[in-house]
């Protein structure tokens, strides 16, 4: 975040933490806060999706925010234990190194046990974007991929560059690969697809609207550009046409927000 964004956010915060908004209070509409907060409605988005991350507030719809009510005993976060001890590592040394993927050995000491030499691969950072339009559609490639040697159906994503912001990045990768501009994104998550031999942070967005702006850039990356109906997904799944980790992450919170949708609506 830039020096505006980061002192919106400072000021929203400030609202909960003082007690001005309360669990369950409605904050201002956008428009009052962009004119209240000097901030731009992009913006301010941004910083609206990071507080929703961090489960200080939460939407109602696109464009209405509450304070997050305080977690009651029924509905509290499980506390893990705190006396586990963490691994030790002792050093470690680089195998093989280029722009791509890096191996390295490292020598570590579980708790209790002996130490020995563990095999590391460093992939890079990674941001993937599940765009969902008003007819209930998720936005989507059709791809052939020569390592599994299989086609099959991803959300657009990519590599975050260094210095880049995994948010811009998001919003790059989407509007290169599918000639679509999203209207806004928030995170979902950062997760690790093989957390015990590979270090690759894989960043999950998602975003509701987008405008298109002409054919996909990244050639590269191409594939057939499809809006996908979310009711259509647990099919692909079952026909294994759905590819690579973030996709399958990234489509199943839009199930589950589906289905809190229309649990909200039933009730």
């Amino acid at each position: 975040m830039g020096p505006k964004t980061e002192r919106v956010y400072r000021a929203i915060l400030g609202w909960v933490e003082s007690g001005k908004y309360g669990p369950g209070d409605k904050l201002p509409s956008e428009r009052q806060m962009t004119e209240d907060l000097g901030i731009g409605r992009t913006a301010l988005r941004q910083v609206l999706a990071r507080l929703k991350a961090e489960n200080v507030i939460q939407s109602h719809d696109r464009s209405s925010y509450t304070v997050r009510p305080r977690p009651s005993d029924r509905d509290a976060v499980v506390e893990p234990p705190a006396d586990m001890e963490p691994w030790r590592i002792h050093g470690e040394r680089t195998v093989y190194d280029n722009r791509w993927v890096q191996l390295a050995v490292v020598d570590v000491e579980p708790p209790k046990m002996e130490r020995f030499e563990h095999h590391v691969v460093r992939l890079q950072h990674v941001a993937i974007a599940g765009v969902v339009d008003a007819q209930d559609r998720v936005l989507m490639l059709w791809r052939y991929r020569f390592v599994p040697q299989q086609w099959g159906w991803e959300l657009p994503g990519g590599i975050v560059d260094e210095g880049e912001d995994p948010h811009a990045a998001a919003l790059r990768e989407v509007e290169e690969e599918t000639g679509w501009r999203p209207d806004a994104l928030e995170r979902v998550v950062t997760y690790q697809p093989m957390v015990g031999m590979v270090d690759s942070p894989h960043e999950i967005f998602v975003g509701r609207g987008a405008s298109y702006v002409g054919e996909p850039t990244d050639t590269e990356e191409a594939g057939h550009v499809a809006w996908v109906p979310l009711a259509d997904v647990p099919a692909l799944m079952a026909r294994d046409q759905l590819m690579g980790s973030g996709t399958l992450v990234g489509l199943l919170h839009l199930l589950a927000q589906r289905g809190e949708s229309a649990a909200r609506a039933a009730g």
